[in-house]
């Protein structure tokens, strides 16, 4: 079953190591992948997609509404891997790496992007993908300071008699809270704070330390994590901009679009959005030249997710993670037109200009802006 799915490697010129990294024994702590550039070393191992079977039992929970069919995912998914290198050793640069942090969608958590967080990173990023503590994601857990001892933070539903932009608009400035607090965590390695990793992984996070350039970062993320992206922008300055995949705009509050200053990078899929959602996002292009909306054809929401290399009609429509267009090709063209765009407002020295054109809508499976299409959220 470890060939069920079938992620890809990074094209680009680095090879990936990641680990996991959490701080702090709080629900207010962190929790996060790290994918980075990485030295090759013989034997390496590969992590496993999904990390736990609780995860398992969180996707049933929300994709499904089924605890009981955590089982049949387990066995389906659980064995597969992500190629990459785990705990590979951090491969040096002297200028450092620009820093993406990443946010996850709705009932998602920080292993379900690991195609796209691969392939920048195997473009010489930082990526910290985090796992949110909102109750968003599918689940999610923290280590308390009593030895051994987790405490598992479930997917919550909005509660019966609550009005959901509320709720979420809660939970959108938690999230992204978490991606300032990411940021800090950082810049105190940065500074040559010690950083306690109480995963105790092989990777020690001093070797960060001169090694990623945080006057060049960026804020990333699909759907919920779109949304989280834009108002991270708001929130820390230190953040260049932004890059929102099919973002789901409903839980930010109207008078927060002006002071959303920094450009963002719209990729959407055609399957997802509303013309009340990119009308929010025309608010931001239209007063920001720089903001650019874009859309990849034969997409559909999930397609910006690894469940988009879930072979197979029946698991494929379980997670409604089929679109036409090849999944190779569209992390192709998200991952491209984010590189251009990266590189235009990081002002990196690279070659991603070469792919510009689809930052306007130019180019095979790409359009300008969004066809209106209906929403199933």
């Amino acid at each position: 079953m470890g060939g069920m799915l079938a992620l890809p490697r990074g094209k680009g010129p680095h090879h990936v190591g990641c680990t996991d990294v959490m701080v702090g024994h709080t629900r207010q702590g962190l929790f996060l992948r790290l994918f980075y550039p990485c030295l090759l070393q013989g034997g390496a191992t590969e992590p496993l997609w999904i990390p736990r079977s609780e995860y398992c039992a969180g996707l049933a929970d929300f994709t499904l509404r089924r605890r009981w069919c955590s089982a049949l995912l387990s066995i389906t998914i659980g064995s597969c891997r992500v190629p990459v290198s785990w705990n590979g050793p951090f491969k040096p640069c002297s200028s450092g790496y620009p820093l993406i942090i990443f946010s996850h969608g709705l009932g998602a958590f920080r292993t379900l992007y690991s195609s796209v967080c691969t392939e920048l990173a195997s473009w010489g990023f930082v990526v910290a993908a985090l796992e949110h503590r909102d109750h968003s994601a599918a689940t999610t857990y923290f280590c308390t300071a009593e030895a051994g001892r987790e405490e598992w933070i479930p997917f919550q539903q909005v509660p019966q008699g609550q009005k959901e932009f509320y709720f979420r608009n809660k939970q959108v400035h938690q999230r992204a809270e978490e991606c300032v607090r990411a940021l800090r965590l950082f810049k105190d390695i940065a500074s040559g704070k010690s950083v306690l990793n109480i995963l105790h992984q092989d990777l020690d996070l001093s070797v960060l330390k001169g090694n990623v350039d945080l006057a060049k970062v960026a804020i990333m993320g699909h759907s919920f994590g779109g949304v989280t992206a834009v108002l991270a922008l708001v929130k820390e300055p230190s953040f260049r901009c932004a890059v929102a995949l099919d973002a789901w705009m409903f839980p930010l509050e109207n008078v927060l679009y002006p002071e959303v200053s920094k450009p963002v990078l719209f990729i959407n899929t055609e399957k997802f959005q509303t013309p009340e959602s990119v009308a929010k996002m025309k608010r931001l292009s239209s007063r920001n030249s720089q903001t650019k909306i874009i859309t990849v054809l034969g997409t559909v929401h999930k397609s910006q997710t690894d469940f988009a290399f879930l072979p197979g009609k029946l698991i494929s429509r379980i997670f409604s993670a089929r679109g036409t267009l090849d999944p190779n090709e569209a992390l192709a063209i998200t991952s491209k037109a984010a590189l251009a765009f990266l590189q235009r407002h990081l002002n990196l020295e690279e070659e991603f200009d070469q792919w510009d054109d689809l930052l306007e809508g130019v180019g095979d499976s790409v359009v300008p802006e969004a066809p209106f299409c209906r929403s199933n959220l």
